[in-house]
């Protein structure tokens, strides 16, 4: 993407884009309960291709869904392309400025996730935002194709 655009990504090809680059996502706000949300969106991506990395400081040292949970971003060892929210609005913030420490990519707030102080945060350090949005709903909308 021209980083001279706006990081805040509300474009379908935009989306569409960044969904195709993106290999591994850190979940934070994973539950180990499947009737949750942010359970069937990883299973979703999980099944997706995508490697996804639960974040659940309660949860760490067990598994969600048969991967590893650790209880910060700042204990993830590796790159992160993606870290999709499952926060409330106001917890948010403090997701993104890890985020934005650990030198992720992007940040996608989950739907009715909404934090427009954060997100200009985001965009200031070099991070594409998604906000209000569900990859899970957007995969299959966009026709992305399952990562190899």
């Amino acid at each position: 993407m021209d980083r001279g655009a706006t990081l805040m990504l509300t474009q379908d090809a935009e989306i569409a884009t960044l969904l195709r680059e993106t290999r591994t996502i850190a979940l934070v706000g994973a539950s180990d309960r499947p009737h949750r949300p942010s359970n069937g969106v990883m299973r979703s991506l999980l099944a997706h291709g995508y490697r996804v990395i639960p974040v659940n400081p309660q949860l760490a040292g067990t598994e969600i869904n048969g991967v590893a949970v650790v209880a910060a971003l700042s204990d993830i060892a590796e790159p992160i392309d993606l870290v999709d929210i499952f926060r409330n609005s106001a917890a948010a913030g403090e997701t993104i400025d890890a985020a934005i420490a650990i030198g992720a990519k992007a940040v996608w707030l989950q739907l009715g996730v909404i934090n427009p102080e954060a997100a200009a945060r985001a965009e200031a350090a070099g991070l594409q935002v998604v906000m209000d949005r569900c990859p899970a709903i957007d995969i299959p909308r966009l026709a992305i194709p399952r990562i190899a």
